[in-house]
């Protein structure tokens, strides 16, 4: 491709021109060697270089569909002209001087390593070719576990309950050092995670698994350990969503969840985990679009709100790095106001950076309207452009915004992050039930298995499906391993499918997904146990799955089902690995939910 035959003396000599661009900003002379110019008086005179426009543009990170900045396929040449009116990343950054790019896989930007290092630098040579030079944050969600972007061949690591079953913090900044590392190789500088929200709501839809835990104390722990592994890796952490968002049964993606934790509730549960991030020296926090009337009483979305951010984050947390706002394209926050209204109003609030509006046309004159109005002073706009240009400069992008095709085969996806990762996972795994010793599975005495169950999508389309995953990896272990999907919704025919199958086996593994009071799942794992066989139930999302099981031989949780995650729990499973994952959340009963199954800690061992 031709990305990738770009000589990285081109990129360095295109990063020389930008060097030499920032430097005229800022002239070095006798006397300022003697009383020293400090990097904001630099950074304020590229700001003083750009026009209106391209401050406007600084502060908005937007999408953009194709794997290259230039020649994209004409599949996202129409996607773009449809959303943006624009063909390729390079003519959107032309035209809107926007500050960043965020990475999605839907979007078909992360097909491959060298692939992705390519379009991150086709876009920093984009962002190099404005009048006012200026490299761009490209973002990315890369939480692991059930949100990942960026897939195989890189490394996938366990997500955050898996690693707050794990409770190591070690390994939690381990991993990150790891993703993070890997991320920054291929141009990705700006990692939404880790997520600092602690769930203490088993029926909140939209945060679950990607929370660490239900206990603040032990949730800051694990978000500090995360924020240093993923800034010590050189790219900028996002701790979200602010001020909390564990303790809603609303998915802010459609809805507006409303949290009614008092002001007391929000110190004690909400606010631990964005405080230990802040002392951790957080270079990014997303907002919420959430309502939470005990902080604003006007129930606007915090993200939208100027007493939450300015009063609460700003003020009296002391943040003063970058606030970012969750999409802007999610109903949560646009169901008060219209798409012209929220980006001024985030702005208003004390956001920096505001994240892929549903149509950048209209959101980006706005602002620009907005200053022209008065509405928003230009002083305003440029108070967030420093922190922004802060950021690019503590990440190296004013230096050296391109990376290599050596650093990333250097890097990404290596034995020694592989095998890291697989060791990490074996640890989070959690073994909830297991009555009469049916674990750890012997290959002699249970030799045969089947794996059915769910197949969720892959989260960043590379791994999986999880039923064949597993028996790959029983099959591995010595086991004589089929496979055979009956999805999240089993019908009645293939429960009989599944039952029939059972015939003849030693053991029939069952990966459960969010099994609900109504959900078909049930039948499924109750028609497999009413056959005789031993059952094993395997919680591939959310660990509550067991309280609505009855009558397995044991129960295990995985927290997620990417291949890492499976993997492990197939070695905890057979006696391979031991079992040292404890619930970082409580299990409730589902036949009175006031009532704990099993509490927080809990984990059975192997003797």
């Amino acid at each position: 491709m031709h990305d990738r035959n770009v000589s990285r003396r081109t990129l360095l000599t295109a990063t020389a021109v930008a060097a030499g661009a920032i430097a005229s900003a800022s002239p070095a002379s006798a006397s300022s060697a003697v009383t020293g110019t400090s990097k904001d008086d630099r950074l304020k005179r590229l700001i003083a270089r750009m026009s209106l426009e391209e401050k406007i543009g600084q502060l908005f990170v937007m999408r953009v569909y194709g794997h290259s900045a230039t020649a994209p396929d004409q599949a996202d040449i129409d996607a773009n002209l449809k959303e943006i009116g624009v063909r390729t990343a390079a003519e959107l950054i032309e035209r809107y001087h926007v500050g960043g790019i965020i990475y999605f896989a839907w979007a078909h930007n992360t097909r491959d390593p060298h692939q992705i290092a390519e379009l991150s630098n086709g876009i920093q040579r984009a962002g190099l070719a404005q009048p006012t030079p200026v490299p761009l944050l490209i973002s990315t969600d890369q939480e692991h576990g059930i949100v990942a972007r960026v897939g195989k061949p890189a490394t996938l690591v366990p997500g955050a309950m898996a690693l707050g079953a794990g409770g190591s913090r070690s390994d939690a900044r381990t991993a990150a050092r790891i993703a993070g590392s890997e991320l920054a190789a291929m141009g990705i500088v700006q990692n939404y995670a880790p997520v600092a929200d602690v769930n203490v709501n088993p029926a909140n839809p939209v945060i679950g698994v990607r929370s660490f835990g239900s206990e603040p104390d032990a949730v800051s722990r694990m978000v500090a350990a995360q924020v240093r592994g993923y800034q010590g890796a050189g790219i900028a952490a996002t701790s979200k969503h602010f001020p909390g968002h564990g303790d809603t049964s609303v998915d802010s993606h459609t809805g507006i969840p409303v949290i009614t934790h008092t002001r007391e509730e929000w110190e004690r549960i909400d606010a631990p985990p964005f405080r230990a991030a802040i002392e951790a020296g957080i270079d990014s926090i997303m907002t919420a679009h959430i309502q939470f009337p005990a902080l604003d009483p006007s129930n606007d979305p915090a993200t939208l709100s100027r007493p939450i951010l300015t009063g609460i984050l700003r003020e009296e947390l002391g943040y003063d790095g970058v606030v970012v706002t969750d999409a802007l394209n999610m109903e949560g926050v646009r169901i008060k106001y219209g798409d012209d209204r929220v980006p001024v109003l985030a702005l208003l609030a004390g956001v920096d950076q505001l994240l892929n509006p549903p149509d950048l046309a209209v959101a980006w004159n706005a602002v620009l309207a907005a200053v022209r109005g008065g509405e928003l002073s230009v002083a305003r706009i440029e108070e967030s452009i420093l922190r922004i240009l802060r950021l690019k400069e503590r990440l190296g992008l004013l230096r050296d915004p391109f990376v290599s095709a050596r650093g990333v085969d250097r890097t990404v996806g290596t034995r020694s992050h592989l095998a890291a990762a697989d060791r990490i996972a074996e640890g989070t795994t959690t073994v909830l039930t297991n009555p009469d010793g049916l674990l750890p599975l012997s290959r002699r005495s249970r030799p045969n298995l089947l794996v059915v169950g769910a197949d969720p999508a892959s989260p960043s389309g590379t791994t999986g499906p999880p039923t064949t995953v597993l028996a790959n990896a029983f099959t591995e272990l010595g086991f004589t391993a089929g496979a055979l999907s009956t999805g999240t919704a089993p019908t009645a025919a293939k429960i009989a499918e599944a039952v029939a199958a059972a015939g003849g086996k030693d053991v029939v593994v069952v990966a459960t997904y969010n099994v609900s009071a109504t959900s078909s799942q049930r039948t499924l794992v109750d028609r497999l146990v009413a056959t005789g066989v031993p059952v094993v139930a395997l919680a591939i999302r959310n660990p509550y799955d067991i309280a609505r099981l009855g009558g397995v031989g044991a129960a295990v949780a995985s927290y997620s089902w990417t291949d890492v995650e499976l993997r492990a729990a197939a070695r905890v499973i057979a006696g391979r690995a031991r079992p040292e994952g404890r619930l970082p959340v409580p299990v409730q009963r589902a036949d009175d939910p006031a009532q704990t199954l099993f509490p927080v800690g809990h984990g059975l061992s192997y003797r």
